[in-house]
């Protein structure tokens, strides 16, 4: 990522002394008038697509600073875990207290049918963003009324219920997204940086 790779000095000095701004839906580094954002992209059966941005917890910004900037180790795969309560995810959301604070979707009977997480599977790297748009993760539902997604995470073990690891965001829909049995939910997240 050229544009990353140009500001990548600057964004850990700015790290170093605490010189960026935590929003709700990302960083801003107001030196290089640099926003680095995750937005989800979901559809419920390919239809009505809607976009919510994420929130970065502090273990998430934690991660992605000191790893993606200061050489620490990466995490290779991430996971895509929906919750049901009507939960909004806070700067102290952490992996260990997800499951518990947002109501994480673990039935196979009453929820998806996946006995995992679905996996994030980006595509390269596209400029300055990175995305699975082109392979969304899916959930495919089993229910004998409905089931209510109230938002989702993006966390680092696949097992479902699971409360190690580290969380990367997490968003509360604008509108909660009412599934059927047989339903397929779609998935996308992207991350990208946006300069002035």
């Amino acid at each position: 990522m050229p544009e990353l790779a140009k500001y990548a000095r600057e964004f850990v000095r700015a790290v170093e002394v605490n010189k960026f701004e935590k929003t709700g839906s990302g960083l801003y580094f107001p030196k290089a008038k640099a926003f680095l954002q995750g937005t989800y992209f979901h559809s419920v059966n390919g239809e009505d697509e809607v976009v919510d941005h994420n929130l970065l917890p502090d273990e998430g910004m934690a991660y992605l600073l000191l790893t993606g900037l200061a050489g620490g180790t990466a995490i290779t795969k991430w996971y895509l875990a929906p919750y049901t309560s009507n939960y909004t995810p806070t700067a102290t959301l952490t992996a260990a207290n997800f499951v518990a604070a947002a109501g994480e979707l673990v039935s196979n009977t009453e929820g998806y049918t996946e006995t995992t997480r679905p996996q994030w599977k980006p595509g390269p790297v596209n400029g300055v963003s990175i995305d699975n748009l082109q392979d969304k993760a899916t959930f495919t539902f089993a229910t004998q009324s409905t089931v209510t997604i109230h938002g989702v995470a993006m966390v680092s073990e696949p097992t479902k219920g699971a409360v190690t690891g580290k969380i990367m965001s997490a968003t509360k829909f604008t509108q909660p997204r009412t599934l059927y049995n047989g339903d397929v939910l779609s998935m996308g997240y992207r991350v990208q940086l946006v300069t002035a």
